[in-house]
């Protein structure tokens, strides 16, 4: 009793799953777990972008971060300086030469100290050069891979667009998928953008020659300013407090209304942003975002909360963007958009109403066969193939899985193995009772005798299906999943509820069974 209650109650659930789908109009009846299947770029329309991950422009800039490091490792005035010359950037990091015979050890000690395990210090002679590895860039390019996926989806999920699909392909590229969104360039604008910032002081004994004249001095930049690209802003190399320390950022209005984006840094950012605000009292610190500056306010007094006010006569909107771009991070290797595609909406409606009907006119056909080629064991099989069909969409639906065209193909191919799920025990039952066999066990051997046939034949198909979803990509993932769902219930279907309702039917008694004499 208790095993039918629980076919019956999963039957059940998983065919209310489906109704929101089914019956948009009722989705507010249901709790907000149960939604709609959301459709895919091909059937919803929108846009699909294929992004670059620069590695190379990453690694340039590491090369240039390693550079600093060891020139400020060599020049520990706590430690001892460490005579040295020709230190230059090369292939994977930089080299040196070290004056003195007797300190080429020490040099080494001291770098490896101070810049860690995350590079290789080697020496010849007097040359020491510190580098990465090829199993260490290999980690650093994957991990530049895992970051930008995510920071690319925090982006896209901040402002509102749904269902997004965001995968890796082909090791240093992103997928971007936007059903529903028709003018990309909004979006695409505020994925590219690297956001990195950074907090440096302004050095103001700079002299407009050598502004015009555009040679800065030693550990000074000249950087434009945003909102006038011709004015530059000398700005000492050195980063005060970083964009990594910033917790949070949001749009908001200052005393004259007008739009900025409001900071918060975490613990160590908040100490860092007290220290600079309590040293440079009078002095002007520029905020820095992708070698641009924002905004080269004066400090007129201290700032212990760790809270600042980035104002630089911004639109609401630009304040916003500015605000999630900042929050969500900051990418670690520039993209670059190589392929961009849109899908329009009267394409995907096209292609779900002549869906619609290829779908409807099949599945009439495979009810109609079924009934005439075994009877009122065939009514069972349509009932449950629709059972089927209502399973596959509401559990699809529940997993958060996209319904796009090979989902659709997935599903159709699973229906037409699930009219040979169901054949193969009635067939076994007709030769049972060909062989004189009494109905009631020509029905018990028959679905006892072709499980094995018919766990073989829908395992083989799961093995199939999570093969693909583990080595493909975009649609063909798409497919697995609703394969691999549709192979779970027409086992269910077939061997659970199949059975349950012939033998509700039959009753424990031998019951005259009746099938079509077409063979």
């Amino acid at each position: 009793m208790l095993k039918k209650l629980v076919i019956i109650f999963v039957s059940v659930f998983c065919v209310l799953l489906a109704v929101p789908t089914a019956f948009p109009s009722l989705t507010k009846y249901f709790p907000s777990w149960v939604q709609p299947i959301p459709l895919g770029l091909d059937l919803k329309g929108g846009a699909q972008l294929l992004l670059e991950v620069d590695t190379e422009t990453m690694f340039k800039e590491k090369s240039s971060q390693l550079y600093d490091e060891v020139r400020s490792a060599m020049i520990d005035r706590d430690k001892g300086m460490i005579r040295f010359s020709n230190l230059h950037n090369i292939g994977n990091g930089v080299s040196l030469v070290v004056r003195s015979d007797d300190e080429v050890s020490k040099a080494k000690g001291r770098l490896k100290s101070s810049i860690g395990n995350t590079v290789d210090v080697s020496s010849s002679g007097n040359v020491i050069t510190v580098s990465y590895t090829d199993k260490q860039k290999a980690e650093m390019m994957q991990d530049a891979m895992s970051r930008s996926i995510e920071i690319v989806r925090r982006r896209i999920d901040a402002l509102g667009t749904k269902e997004p699909s965001i995968q890796s392909q082909g090791g240093k590229y992103i997928l971007v998928q936007l059903p529903g969104v028709s003018d990309p360039e909004h979006i695409k604008g505020l994925i590219g953008q690297t956001a990195k910032m950074s907090f440096h002081l302004v050095n103001e004994s700079v002299s407009q020659e050598q502004l015009i004249s555009g040679h800065a001095p030693s550990g000074t930049m000249f950087l434009s300013f945003m909102e006038n690209p011709a004015q530059k802003i000398p700005v000492y190399s050195r980063v005060e407090v970083s964009g990594e320390s910033l917790k949070n950022s949001q749009a908001d209005f200052d005393q004259n209304n007008m739009p900025v984006v409001t900071t918060e840094f975490d613990a160590s950012g908040a100490r860092r942003f007290a220290k600079l605000t309590t040293e440079h009292v009078n002095e002007r610190f520029a905020i820095v975002l992708d070698d641009k500056v924002l905004s080269a306010p004066t400090i007129r007094e201290p700032i212990p909360g760790g809270r600042g006010q980035i104002s630089g006569g911004f639109t609401l909107q630009e304040a916003k963007d500015l605000a999630v771009l900042l929050r969500s991070g900051a990418l670690p290797a520039p993209l670059r958009v190589i392929e961009e595609r849109t899908v329009g909406a009267g394409l995907g409606a096209d292609t779900i109403a002549t869906g619609k009907i290829g779908s409807i006119v099949g599945v009439l056909f495979v009810l109609l066969f079924m009934v005439l080629l075994y009877g009122h064991f065939g009514l069972v099989a349509d009932f449950v193939l629709l059972v089927n069909l209502a399973m596959i969409v509401g559990v699809s639906a529940l997993f958060g899985a996209t319904l796009t065209l090979p989902g659709i193909a997935g599903i159709v191919l699973t229906l037409g193995m699930a009219v040979d799920a169901n054949i193969l025990p009635f067939e076994r039952i007709r030769d049972e009772i060909r062989e004189g066999v009494p109905s009631l066990r020509a029905v018990d051997y028959g679905f006892t005798r072709s499980t094995k046939t018919v766990l073989d034949g829908e395992l083989t198909n799961l093995i199939c299906a999570l093969i693909l979803f583990q080595f493909g990509a975009g649609p063909i993932r798409g497919f697995a999943v609703t394969l691999s769902i549709g192979v779970m219930t027409t086992l269910f279907t077939c061997l659970c509820l199949s059975r349950l309702i012939i033998d509700s039917y039959m009753n424990g008694k031998n019951k005259k069974i009746g099938f079509c004499k077409i063979k």
